[in-house]
């Protein structure tokens, strides 16, 4: 896409849903599905660093950088539970890309959206190479802001059409399964996580609460169950029982970021996990027994943002679903940057 100088492309959040509406909520999510699972692929070509976070007693600020040796992007986005009590998003994000060989900007984007979108696609696409073939049900142990895209990518990836859902606050399963009504998919709300799980083939937890938490107990996890462990996604917050994981073949993104973030910190350093491009790539195999207890410890990580907002990018040209920030100054000669300010003076009135 070629572009002004002085001009980036911008994309808003009233863009970004008109884009997902424009191209259809689960084609979008199979697409950008797509990206992710290509950028897995070639793994090795990217610069790969666990983010960088600033946490406070009330959430957590995070830096996401990476770069394809061509791409430069980063995503910064918070976690702040305590938000939704206050009427604010427990998460927000925007992002950005750059050309490596001139930094200057090609994109910037609204990510709140896109990041809960991305983050259904990653979990659905993981579960198309851990998941059994023939899983249909799916338990959500958290029906906040998520939820919705959780099941819609599983239906979309994977044709799950039954979904049991539990929160803590029934509001939020009614919610979530009045949100759903239409999409094809059998919305049962259950009264405890135990009953949620009853039945399903996959379960996915993605509650807020930012704190070590036991969400799923040992006894509750049967043979060939997937789990798609969500929730848990910085230091001191965890939702599974040590003991799941010790029954589990575990696959995650980035082993620096996820051994500190993930379920896997309740682990010692050295128990073994499988990460998830190997699989795609075909160097390492995903599930490989009907009976297998597989664990997707999902933390997030940059190549991830990276894939969505390059894929959003290529929609660009044929939507026009943005606005052009004059964000870079660009002087006729390079070097002089304050003649350029000097020019922008208002001229004097002369009487």
């Amino acid at each position: 896409m070629q572009q002004k100088l002085n001009i980036v492309p911008f994309v808003s959040v009233d863009h970004m849903m008109k884009l997902v509406h424009r191209v259809g909520v689960e084609t979008f999510l199979i697409e950008l599905a797509g990206e992710i699972e290509t950028d897995f692929r070639r793994w090795e070509s990217f610069d790969k660093v666990a983010r960088i976070p600033a946490h406070s007693q009330e959430g957590v600020i995070e830096l996401m950088p990476t770069t394809d040796g061509e791409v430069y992007g980063f995503k910064y986005v918070n976690g702040h539970p305590k938000n939704t009590r206050a009427g604010r998003q427990t998460v927000t994000a925007f992002g950005l890309l750059a050309d490596m060989a001139t930094g200057y900007p090609l994109m910037l984007s609204e990510m709140t959206m896109l990041t809960a979108l991305r983050t259904a696609a990653m979990s659905a696409l993981a579960a198309k190479y851990l998941a059994r073939d023939d899983a249909r049900t799916m338990a959500i142990i958290g029906n906040g802001a998520q939820s919705e895209f959780q099941a819609l990518a599983f239906k979309a990836l994977l044709g799950v059409d039954k979904v049991r859902l539990y929160d803590i606050e029934r509001s939020a399963s009614v919610k979530c399964a009045r949100n759903l009504a239409g999409a094809g998919i059998d919305c049962v709300i259950c009264e405890t996580a135990e009953e949620a799980v009853m039945g399903a083939d996959i379960v996915t937890t993605v509650t807020a609460d930012k704190l070590n938490a036991t969400i799923l107990t040992d006894n509750m996890i049967g043979p060939g169950i997937h789990i798609n462990a969500v929730g848990g996604d910085s230091p001191g917050k965890t939702e599974l029982h040590p003991d799941i994981l010790l029954r589990s073949s575990i696959f995650v993104e980035y082993p620096p970021q996820t051994r500190i973030e993930g379920e896997i910190q309740q682990l010692p350093a050295d128990h073994a996990v499988t990460e998830l491009w190997s699989v795609m790539s075909g160097r390492a195999p995903g599930r490989q027994g009907r009976d297998e207890i597989t664990l997707f410890d999902s933390v997030g990580f940059a190549v991830e943002d990276f894939s969505a907002l390059r894929y959003v990018r290529s929609k660009l040209l044929e939507t026009g679903l943005f606005e052009e920030l004059d964000l870079l100054a660009d002087p006729d000669e390079p070097r002089d940057l304050f003649g350029m300010l000097m020019r922008a003076k208002a001229p004097r009135m002369v009487a």
